[in-house]
């Protein structure tokens, strides 16, 4: 099997696993040649509570350029933290551009959790998100982010399963082809919920929470999904897949000292193969 190019827009931390750092190791170690474009280079993650942040944005309008000189492409791209609304036209243009000519788009619009915007994220970013919903061929916001995105209210106690199925339905009028939501509550059952555009399905996958926070879990989801998909594996059971190995690093985890530096992933990429 001829292994598939993939592009990381997302932002790079100096200390700690998440982001593009969380999904370097993941997709290299499932073969695909895998590169980056920082939107912003953040000092550490942001879990500690004092950071300092680059924005990258006129690094990248200076990128693509070149790489349009040289005829670099890629078969998917995967992006997740956006800066501003400046960066994400620049992006957005770019992977609708490179749509168009069959590259595979995946927007995780990375912006907060639990109910709230994450620190640094300005009300802003909600725009820009949308913007990058517009161009996607899957998006996979957790359940805060998809209210924010749809404008409807976060509830703690989460939603019954009609209304998760009317979220669903929101954020597809943005525009994205097929749509996930991550830690949503459904009629109390923590759960992914989804919409599959190529036979027109949705579907409800459950799990059992661990109640540990790690930060970038969901750029572990993000990458293993992404990894079964370029893989041609089907969204239901590349999902579910994600999901398990996400369970599975936090488990191995649970007791370290210091969780806001993320998952030491090195030592334990040999989840993938279950």
């Amino acid at each position: 099997m001829s292994k598939k190019q993939i592009l990381l827009i997302n932002d790079m931390a100096g200390y700690g696993k998440v982001a593009t750092a969380a999904m370097l190791p993941i997709l290299s170690y499932f073969g695909h040649p895998t590169y980056n474009l920082p939107t912003a280079l953040v000092s550490n993650t942001l879990d500690y509570g004092k950071f300092n942040i680059l924005d990258t944005t006129d690094y990248i309008k200076g990128v693509f350029p070149v790489w349009k000189q040289l005829g670099f492409s890629f078969d998917a791209i995967a992006t997740g933290f956006i800066v501003s609304e400046r960066q994400a036209a620049i992006i957005s243009r770019y992977c609708l551009q490179e749509a168009a000519k069959g590259t595979v788009i995946y927007v995780d619009p990375i912006m907060g959790d639990e109910g709230k915007l994450y620190n640094g994220v300005t009300p802003a970013a909600i725009n820009s998100m949308r913007e990058m919903l517009g161009v996607a061929h899957l998006c996979y916001p957790n359940y805060t982010e998809a209210c924010y995105l749809t404008g409807r209210p976060y509830r703690a106690e989460g939603v019954s399963y009609d209304e998760a199925l009317g979220l669903l339905r929101h954020l597809r009028k943005i525009g994205p082809k097929s749509v996930l939501i991550t830690s949503i509550p459904v009629d109390g059952q923590p759960s992914v919920m989804g919409y599959n555009h190529e036979d027109d399905s949705y579907f409800q996958l459950p799990y059992d929470e661990i109640p540990v926070h790690f930060p970038g879990t969901g750029d572990i989801f993000s990458a293993v999904l992404i990894g079964h998909l370029l893989n041609d594996e089907p969204l239901t059971d590349s999902t579910r897949k994600a999901m398990d190995a996400v369970y599975t690093f936090i488990n191995l985890n649970k007791d370290n000292e210091d969780k806001n530096r993320g998952i030491p992933l090195e030592q334990y990429l040999d989840v993938l193969n279950q």
